[in-house]
């Protein structure tokens, strides 16, 4: 697949104003965005992810490495390469408050280049895709978060750039909104055919959207790797194992540390753990646990396993999972 976005070694440091610590918040980080595909950034609290997401979006400048969009260097080329995307960034919803939705729309596009003539028909278009329409006269300060989330969306695909970055689009909104944000974007992906790039801790909207997801930890990526493959992978490490009885303390204690993930519940007669496994082997481990106290296994499924999960299970091992 072709590149549209290359990054290249790239590394981000800040020196803390009371102490003059330096801290690494990115390191080393590669990878490539292909046109047309539907990307998931990730990465938990402080791990360097929006750092990342902020020096592609020529908010900050690598201390070393590269980005190129569209094959421009951004250091050397930034006002080219940057016409090629548009965002979204979170606390930043690129909105003009006291203009309405309309107004919004028409006025961006024309910092664009673009004149009401251009876009009218998109413009109609996007009102109608987001259920803004009834709003487009209202001013957006007396819009609702959710609708401000939408709007800020329409926005960045009337710029009509090749690659749009979405940093946590659902962030803070209700449930009913956010599953109609996920119905839109999905619309979207369908019809469009452009690069988005998604970074967001709503799993759902992971699971649903991005044909492949990098996930960093620790300023480096730990996971570069198809979302399908990732759910198979560690649906086929999930087990619910039932047992004939209760867990001893000393039971309880060899779990946790052989398997500081796993979680249990049970009641007098019968327990169930729940456990995912690194290695094929290690059910052995585990069975041994059992059988050293007579422990009875009433029966062993594999157990279905969603994105969140997977995410979960990735940052808490603090390990790349190596693919097959």
């Amino acid at each position: 697949m072709e590149k549209i976005i290359e990054v290249r070694g790239i590394n981000k440091q800040y020196v803390k104003r009371k102490t003059k610590e330096v801290i690494t918040a990115v390191n080393d980080v590669s990878f490539d965005v292909h046109r047309g595909e539907v990307l998931g950034l990730l990465g938990p609290n402080g791990a360097g992810k929006t750092s990342t997401i902020k020096m592609i979006c020529g908010l900050l400048q690598a201390d070393a490495g590269s980005i190129h969009i569209n094959g421009l260097d951004i250091k050397k080329k930034r006002l080219k390469a940057l016409k090629h995307i548009s965002a979204v960034l979170e606390g930043n919803r690129n909105l003009y408050w006291r203009l309405t939705v309309r107004e919004n729309l028409e006025y961006f596009a024309g910092n664009r280049g673009l004149s009401r003539k251009d876009v009218k028909e998109q413009v109609e278009k996007l009102l109608k895709q987001f259920r803004l329409k009834e709003k487009e006269n209202e001013l957006v300060n007396g819009l609702s978060r959710g609708m401000q989330q939408k709007l800020a969306i329409a926005v960045a695909l009337l710029a009509n750039t090749e690659v749009i970055l979405l940093d946590e689009p659902t962030l803070g909104l209700d449930v009913e909104i956010s599953y109609e944000l996920r119905e839109i974007l999905k619309m979207i992906v369908k019809e469009e055919k452009r690069t988005i790039i998604i970074s967001s801790h709503d799993m759902p909207v992971v699971q649903e959207l991005c044909d492949r997801t990098i996930i960093i930890n620790k300023g480096t990526v730990v996971v570069d790797e198809k979302v399908e493959n990732l759910l198979k992978l560690f649906e086929t490490r999930a087990y619910s194992i039932k047992l004939g009885g209760t867990l001893s303390v000393a039971q309880e204690q060899q779990l946790l540390v052989k398997f500081p993930l796993c979680t249990y519940e049970g009641s007098s007669h019968e327990t169930v753990v729940n456990i995912n496994l690194e290695k094929s082997e290690d059910i052995y481990d585990l069975f041994d646990i059992f059988k050293a106290e007579g422990t009875v296994v009433e029966s062993i499924d594999r157990t279905t396993i969603d994105f969140e999960q997977v995410f979960m299970e990735i940052v808490k091992g603090e390990k790349a999972y190596a693919m097959a």
